[in-house]
């Protein structure tokens, strides 16, 4: 599922907050890692500057990733290198289409220098037109690692109660297997409402605490149902429901555990009093500090 992995840089350090989470994919996945850098300009002077940089970090990358190899000797981690001319969310987005790429992971909310990217803009074109999972990782507060092990040990996975919401499993299902990480399963329920009528006023009484206690314990269910498939194979999971904002309560929590991804599906309604995951998925990636994982819909067109 993540055979090839695709991350886009700008030169910049802001874009190599990006770089630790591909290495540890890479190296425990046994995935392909392909360095991405789009330049505006065709000049040589250009041409030369984009090929050193991206030199450098393809011969720094393959030796920090070898500390994921059990035996180094036996396993290879292949890492490539492209050099684009052009805008570089369409570049991004057409190179990722024609290498079948299984998943992107760059940086966003930054500028990363004069005549580099504005990162949050080319970022969020790159999540609205691609088909691939993207990895997004906050420039801005992010937190510091020097490419050590085990930065992706714990994944925080909002659900809603629908089929479309559940898109995202299969791909945590995986990192969590090989990684090793701990899946802690999140529904936000939303406040629910008496709607009384008095003529011609309608008006509305939200529920006690104990009349959502029913739809809790229900939610719950339906956390530890998706859960048990996880823990037969061996995989550490929480479930947690909490009243309120989708997006607000997803922060807060991802805060609260410190968790090291938010892995959620984006681009499509999941249903009638469910979530808009366009606006739930765009909250936590705009307001958030922890990297988040965004899986399209499958059949969502694209913005």
């Amino acid at each position: 599922m993540y055979e090839k992995i695709l991350v886009p840089l700008d030169g910049s350090e802001i874009a190599e907050v990006a770089l630790p989470y591909a290495e540890e994919l890479a190296g425990i996945l046994g995935s392909e890692i392909t360095l991405i850098s789009v330049s505006h300009s065709a000049e040589e002077q250009d041409q030369q500057m984009f090929q050193l940089y991206i030199q450098k970090t393809v011969e720094s990358i393959r030796e920090r990733v070898e500390r994921y190899l059990e035996k180094p000797s036996e396993r290879v981690i292949q890492v490539k290198s492209a050099i684009l001319v052009g805008n570089p969310a369409e570049e991004i987005v057409d190179y990722a289409d024609r290498g079948d790429i299984d998943l992107i992971v760059m940086a966003t909310h930054g500028r990363s220098g004069i005549k580099r990217w504005a990162l949050g803009s080319v970022a969020d074109k790159v999540l609205r037109a691609t088909e691939q999972p993207v990895v997004l990782i906050r420039a801005k507060n992010a937190r510091s690692y020097t490419h050590e092990k085990g930065i992706l040990s714990k994944v925080l996975v909002p659900l809603d109660g629908s089929k479309e919401s559940e898109t995202v499993i299969p791909y945590i299902e995986e990192l969590a297997s090989k990684l090793g990480a701990e899946i802690i399963l999140f529904q936000v329920l939303a406040l629910a409402y008496h709607v009384h009528i008095s003529g011609d006023a309608a008006v509305q009484v939200a529920y006690t605490e104990k009349e959502m206690e029913p739809l809790k314990i229900s939610a719950q269910s339906y956390l530890e149902k998706i859960g048990s498939k996880f823990r037969k194979e061996g995989i550490t999971i929480k479930c947690k429901v909490r009243v309120g904002a989708a997006g607000h309560e997803i922060i807060k929590l991802a805060h609260e555990i410190n968790a090291d991804l938010v892995a959620m599906l984006t681009h499509g309604r999941s249903g009638i009093g469910r979530w808009v995951f366009g606006s739930v998925a765009e909250r936590v990636m705009h307001s958030g500090n922890t990297p988040v994982l965004l899986v399209r819909l499958p059949g969502a067109s694209r913005e």
